[in-house]
């Protein structure tokens, strides 16, 4: 879908189902091979990053922010068209059992299943000064970012 967008879109808007390591090894030579088809260059094309940002002004808050995000990440998991995404970063036997838990409804026990490491692959996290510079760092590949914000 990536090199397919860079054959015929404008821009990509990133799932907030990303990294920056996914974006970096997948899914950017994708879009080249398809801006290349198109006979385009990548200035032509605009990237719009959704991020998950959990922030707090003290560690309890940030806490509670991560572990919100913890269920949406949950929830995306259990998809499988986000299996690719999981197979990358070595999660993705975790994909069927999310999905399987999601069709019984065990949604709290899902939550369980969402490591602070993925977490933090998946998005950032911080009070709020702290949270807006590693964004800047993370999404370096993206023209603009939007945030998916917990707090």
């Amino acid at each position: 879908m990536v090199r397919v967008a860079g054959e015929v879109a404008d821009g990509w808007i990133v799932h907030p189902m990303h990294s920056p390591d996914f974006v970096r090894v997948v899914a950017l030579p994708a879009l080249q091979q398809g801006l290349a088809t198109a006979g385009r260059s990548r200035s032509d094309f605009a990237i719009a990053a959704q991020t998950i940002v959990m922030v707090g002004n003290d560690d309890a808050e940030i806490a509670r922010a991560r572990a919100a995000a913890k269920a949406q990440i949950a929830f995306y998991g259990s998809t499988p068209a986000y299996k690719v995404f999981l197979d990358h970063h070595g999660w993705g036997d975790l994909q069927p059992r999310l999905n399987h838990m999601s069709k019984e409804g065990r949604w709290g026990e899902m939550v369980a299943l969402v490591s602070d490491e993925m977490l933090d692959v998946i998005g950032v996290s911080g009070t709020p000064a702290a949270a807006g510079a590693a964004l800047r760092r993370r999404n370096a590949f993206a023209t603009r970012t939007s945030l998916v914000l917990y707090n």
